[in-house]
């Protein structure tokens, strides 16, 4: 009984480490971005792509209130896998800090730069009493002096960087898929055909143009532009991808 309530003590405290080094909490955070639906990132030559699996819980719900991908900055988008609202108040923070670049310096801000300023402000809550982390990863994608980069945040407040990435639900099987097809020369146009593949890879039923995001920060123009269902649909459907009517009446009964 004693051994339980030490453990209950580490459990609970998130300033407390446990005797083997672990911050449970932030453990847990990190189950929380696993059963988020997933998000993925590609770095190309020619831009980064977002896209985020967005599929919604009931027919009676409207597809575009599933926010999934947001726009940071003219030349920054992020996509998040966790606690929606915990998403929203890290994205709002990071467009806060866009703008106080901008006023402060004239320019607009770096991608490593707002990167760390916000895996800065969520390791604050893995260090303070009366909090808990955030339960969410994020996935921060633009240009820097016309380069793509593309970095994760994960819930301890490390950043990592990645030519391809998958966060959220069946991140293994999306990384698997990612890892085998990625190359280093994509286009855009592949990269976003890449990321589609790797979310239909998980489902046997195909993606439907409303059940997925997808959001682009071009090299050469420098600016977020995110994909409407039409042109996602015609991705899909040149890649065999789309779900068909019979998909879909399956998945309705």
């Amino acid at each position: 009984m004693q051994g339980q309530a030490q453990q209950q003590a580490y459990d609970r405290g998130i300033t407390i480490f446990s005797p083997d080094g672990r911050l449970y909490q932030v453990e847990y955070a990190r189950e929380a971005v696993k059963r988020g639906t997933a998000s993925i990132g590609v770095r190309t030559p020619e831009g980064v792509v977002l896209a985020a699996d967005k599929r919604s819980r009931s027919p009676l719900m409207e597809p575009t209130s599933v926010e999934k991908i947001h726009k940071a900055d003219d030349h920054i988008g992020i996509a998040s896998a966790g606690h929606v609202a915990d998403a929203r108040q890290l994205i709002d923070f990071a467009r806060r800090q866009s703008q106080v670049n901008r006023l402060r310096y004239g320019e607009p801000i770096g991608i490593e730069t707002l990167t760390k300023e916000v895996t800065d402000h969520i390791q604050q809550y893995t260090q303070v009493g009366g909090a808990r982390p955030f339960g969410v990863a994020l996935l921060i994608g633009g240009v820097e002096n016309g380069t793509p980069r593309l970095y994760e945040t994960d819930p301890s407040g490390t950043p990592y960087e990645w030519k391809a990435v998958s966060i959220g639900a069946d991140r293994g099987d999306h990384q698997e898929h990612l890892e085998e097809n990625f190359r280093d020369d994509l286009t855009l146009d592949e990269g976003i055909e890449l990321a589609l593949e790797a979310i239909g890879s998980t489902s046997d039923e195909g993606t439907a143009p409303d059940g997925v995001d997808v959001a682009t920060v071009s090299a050469e123009s420098k600016r977020f532009v995110e994909l409407s269902n039409d042109e996602i649909e015609d991705y899909l459907e040149a890649n065999d991808l789309l779900a068909t009517e019979d998909d879909d009446e399956q998945s309705d009964e």
